[in-house]
């Protein structure tokens, strides 16, 4: 592995000078005016070589005796082959295909896209696809996304959780605009902080992803990539409601200010003021609920400087009631009354973000991220109270250039993250610092045909943790038309904050055991992983429609994991892995649009999840082996007036998952090993009057499946035995919803 990793590194340093020719790309206009065309492609015909033209329209390419035809490509223009006999300059002019003969190409934009080209499996996640769910928050944008599973984290707290080959989402790297964002303190409910209504897009990355982003990611990454100020609506307005209770109002103000500034308000408020029992167990089936959310963006754009940069001011707080239904917080807190349970979050993010593009040189360009966040959340489950505040620093300067020409392509870059936790556990203080201080490297390798290969490093300094290395490598190959073929491997090693991340054992009677092995971070040591994975991708033509075929496999090793044991029913206990701890994961997904406007989507899934507890190797809890997924979107024609119908639905089927041992808890309270098999049903309808105006209706799980008696021993809150955490199956059964979108351009 090392010499491999040291071949892939020492690549560039071996690259040498050579003859090139210089030149300049103009257009081809009546007046014969000097008009240049940067970002024109320049290449080599049936060689991988290549570059683009700067911003005065300038190229260098490499050359030899052999090489005899140059390509000649920009967007708008007629593409020309021209024959160089020897190293001078050239001057040439690009025809603009307006003059030519107008060919009108129609073609409906896929809501959801794997790239055929980058070395990364990634996949993107338009706006279009978003609005086939209610997408209330970032939690519930997953929910059409063969590729996430999402699943109620326990029966109180109304929390979702997300999962990616197998694994929780402490081991995804989840970041907003590529700035780390839920982690730390916001780990257990921080998805449900971001309103849906404020992304424009998602990036799904399996793997361990780039090594600029840090070295936390384990099983892969998700960004989401916020609306901008200066392509927003002017005027947006979401509202919605729920049979659950669930109201929410978003609003969104942009505003151009100059040529060059744009600013935007995003307002966001929810709240839940019904009580729901539904299965009459005394406890709420959704929290009661208060968020207010209000965002402050900037956004600056000089194309003549190449200067472009986001401020970005946000506050949030978010109230939480949960419990049994008669549980009042004035007269009940932290007594034996009623059980309940309060969940106070206020939040405060700043992030500042600046780019510079040379103008002379366009491949070269310089970002500077930072962003500081003050989370604080008061908190009790019962008679058990749990505190924590969190400030964290973070910083990236990022430089991206080409070595030779531009198949060659480096980023590198230094970066520094500063996290103080203050965490009260019970009556127990677990308060600490961290910080780190690191550099990376990537290089890329793009033929412009058939081979790009990213292979990334970093080498980090924390003071918990040590010094230690993160290597990081994607190819990808295609070898006939719309074909990918990708592998990669890397490092992932994370500190786990073990109270925050399972904020849910709180609400148990299960005592809390750390054996501590020696380590700084809650005396265990931190959890290190290694990613391998394979994925082909294939499109096709099916009948006359547009089809593609991708199949991916990941396995996930850890060579040191805090394992969270919950085999004991009284019980949770946290150590470090002494033995094997794996996932593999398989999925293959079939995408289809036989005809206009209608799209299909079909995947299986395979999970195979394995822990080594004190008590022997088992499949990890609450992972279902198999999965299938189909989704099935339909759009019929438009009006003129731009008015027409939308249609989604889609449908998860789950096999049986097995379930934490309760073999110590007395009869009435012991579960069967595994759970049944279960499947859930979610459709939408949307009537578009006009680009405009809109009105949505839906329903999640139609067939209103729910899990039997969810909370054990609810009868008994305060005994032994009570634990709401044995969660495989929607808990409320069907909910239906409503709502309107209204956008002024």
């Amino acid at each position: 592995m090392k010499k491999i990793l040291y071949f892939l590194f020492i690549i560039p340093i071996f690259l040498f000078s050579q003859e090139q020719v210089k030149g300049v790309i103009y257009e081809d206009n009546p007046d014969n005016r000097e008009i240049v065309l940067p970002g024109a492609n320049v290449y080599w015909l049936d060689l991988p070589i290549g570059t683009v033209t700067d911003i005065n329209g300038a190229f260098k390419i490499p050359y030899k005796n052999v090489y005899k035809k140059l390509v000649i490509s920009y967007v708008g223009f007629k593409t020309d082959t021209i024959t160089v006999k020897n190293s001078n300059s050239i001057t040439h002019r690009l025809k603009p295909t307006s003059m030519l003969d107008e060919v009108i190409l129609k073609r409906q934009k896929k809501s959801t896209s794997v790239s055929y080209i980058k070395s990364f499996n990634i996949i993107n996640v338009s706006s279009d696809e978003l609005l086939k769910a209610a997408c209330c928050n970032l939690a519930e944008s997953f929910e059409t996304n063969p590729s996430i599973d999402v699943n109620f984290s326990d029966a109180i707290s109304g929390t979702r959780q997300i999962k990616m080959l197998g694994l929780t989402s402490p081991n995804i790297l989840i970041t907003t605009e590529n700035v780390p964002s839920i982690r730390g303190a916001s780990q257990a409910y921080g998805l449900s902080f971001i309103p849906g209504t404020w992304v424009e897009s998602i990036q799904i990355t399996k793997g361990t992803g780039s090594v600029i982003n840090g070295f936390e990611s384990i099983a892969g990454q998700i960004n989401a990539e916020l609306k901008k100020p200066s392509t927003d609506d002017k005027l947006f307005v979401n509202a919605y409601t729920a049979g659950n209770g669930r109201m929410e109002l978003n609003t969104h103000l942009n505003s151009k200010l100059s040529e060059k500034w744009s600013t935007g308000l995003y307002l966001h408020g929810n709240i839940r003021d019904k009580k729901n029992d539904k299965n009459n167990d005394s406890f709420l089936d959704a929290p009661l609920a208060k968020q207010i959310n209000v965002m402050n963006r900037w956004q600056y754009a000089n194309t003549e400087t190449g200067f472009v940069s986001f401020l970005n001011l946000r506050y949030l707080n978010d109230e939480k009631q949960s419990g049994q239904v008669s549980f009042n917080p004035d007269t009940d807190k932290l007594t034996t009354n009623f059980w309940g349970s309060e969940i106070d979050t206020e939040r405060l993010d700043i992030s500042f973000k600046l780019g510079y593009v040379n103008p002379n040189i366009p491949y070269q360009s310089l970002g500077l991220q930072l962003a500081y966040s003050d989370h604080k959340q008061d908190s009790y489950f019962g008679l058990k109270r749990y505190d924590i505040k969190h400030q964290s620093f973070y910083s990236n300067l990022l430089y991206n250039s080409i070595i030779s020409d531009s198949r060659h392509k480096v980023k590198t870059g230094v970066s520094f993250t500063y996290d103080e936790y203050n965490e009260l556990v019970l009556d127990t203080d677990y308060s600490r610092n961290e910080n780190s201080v690191g550099g990376f490297f990537e290089y890329n390798y793009d033929d412009l045909g058939a081979i790009n290969m990213s292979a990334g490093i970093r080498i980090d300094h924390h003071n918990l943790l040590g010094t230690f290395v993160t290597p990081r490598f994607h190819i990808r190959y295609s070898k006939w038309e719309k074909s990918a073929l990708r592998a990669s491997f890397g490092r992932g090693k994370r500190s786990a904050n073990i109270f925050t991340e399972n904020q849910k054992m709180f609400a148990t009677s299960r005592s809390i055991n750390i054996f501590n092995s020696g380590g700084k971070v809650y005396g265990l040591d931190p959890e290190i992983a290694w990613n391998y994975g394979v994925s082909y991708l294939q499109g096709f033509n099916l009948f006359g429609g547009k089809a593609d075929i991708n199949i991916d496999f990941y396995r996930t090793d850890f060579k040191n994991q805090v394992v969270v044991d919950w085999e004991n029913s009284t019980e949770i206990s946290f150590y470090n892995l002494e033995g094997e701890s794996y996932s593999n994961s398989f999925q293959s997904e079939f995408s289809y649009n036989p005809f206009n406007h209608f799209n299909l989507k079909l995947a299986y899934k395979y999970y195979d999840v394995m822990t080594q507890y004190k008590s022997g190797k088992k499949l990890t809890p609450l992972i279902p082996k198999n999965r299938v997924f189909a989704n099935a979107s339909y759009e019929l024609h438009t009006k003129k007036n731009g008015s027409h119908w939308k249609f989604d639905a889609t449908y998860n089927w789950l096999s049986k998952q097995r379930l934490p041992s309760t073999k110590n808890s007395e009869i009435e309270y012991q579960l069967n090993e595994f759970s049944p098999t279960l499947s859930t049903l979610n459709v939408q309808a949307t009537k578009v009057f006009s680009p405009k105006f809109e009105v949505y209706i839906g329903g999640e799980n139609i067939t209103n499946v729910k899990q039997k008696n969810p909370v054990v021993s609810a009868e008994n809150p305060f005994g032994p035995y009570f634990d709401s955490t044995l969660v495989y199956g929607p808990v409320f059964g069907s909910m239906f919803y409503t709502g309107l979108r209204y956008k002024l351009n």
